[in-house]
């Protein structure tokens, strides 16, 4: 068994970035986006909505765990490369925790890294294999995925980000980047791309050299932030 999934998880399927498997996982998560949200909250009962919502959280978290059983059982698993170091793993397995005990501040934190970071992943995604491989799931469940999570709790569960969220978690995204940075002093590893620039393209590759692009990549996660908080600010100031 370890042979067969050893062969399967590196067999040779590339993922061509803005190709038609890019496009098409991506169109379909839109549709998903704006369809899943709107049926639940006008056609399911409130303990349907919860539930469906927790299902959707534990899909995202599992996607993750199942990928590091798969790596275990290959032979493959590597502490410097599978931990849950990177903001998007970090996030999956903290994702359920909003869903079942509707943790506020933790939504916060996990809404701005998910519309900077796992929106940025979904347009430029670091995945090695395309459609079909376990890893192109894999990548579009723990980035779209975890984006269809989070507009669920907004549009369904009834979350709304603040500024005062906002803060927190840009305050959180720092204080996870040390403890990222001290796991990488330990293990000589490269989690949260810290060290060097993702193998393939993304948006670091387009602010300088390393390690200017950690600095200036901490301004280009809070304007996504504000541009994340900016329709709910437009929305609120309409109330009044």
């Amino acid at each position: 068994m370890q042979e067969l999934v050893h062969k399967y998880m590196i067999e040779p399927n590339p993922f061509i970035q803005f190709g038609a498997d890019h496009i098409i996982g991506s169109i379909i998560f839109v549709i998903l986006w704006i369809w899943l949200p709107l049926y639940s909250k006008e056609n399911l009962s409130k303990n349907s909505q919860n539930r469906l919502g927790i299902i959707l959280g534990f899909i995202v978290m599992s996607n993750y765990l199942v990928w590091v059983i798969l790596e275990i059982i290959s032979g493959t698993f590597d502490f410097k490369l599978h931990l849950p170091f990177h903001l998007c793993r970090f996030a999956n397995l903290a994702i359920p925790i909003v869903m079942i005990w509707k943790k506020e501040r933790l939504f916060q934190v996990l809404y701005f890294w998910g519309m900077s970071g796992m929106l940025q992943g979904a347009i430029t995604p670091d995945v090695t294999h395309g459609f079909p491989h376990f890893h192109y799931f894999r990548f579009f469940i723990g980035h779209n995925g975890m984006v269809l999570v989070l507009i669920y709790a907004i549009v369904v569960l009834g979350f709304r980000p603040s500024f005062k969220g906002l803060l927190d978690s840009f305050i959180a995204l720092n204080l996870f980047l040390i403890l990222a940075a001290v796991i990488n002093l330990i293990l000589d590893s490269n989690y949260f791309w810290i060290c060097a620039k993702p193998p393939t393209n993304s948006l670091l590759d387009y602010l300088g050299p390393w390690p200017w692009y950690i600095l200036i990549a901490e301004f280009v996660a809070l304007l996504h932030y504000f541009l994340a908080f900016l329709p709910f600010y437009i929305l609120n100031n309409k109330k009044r």
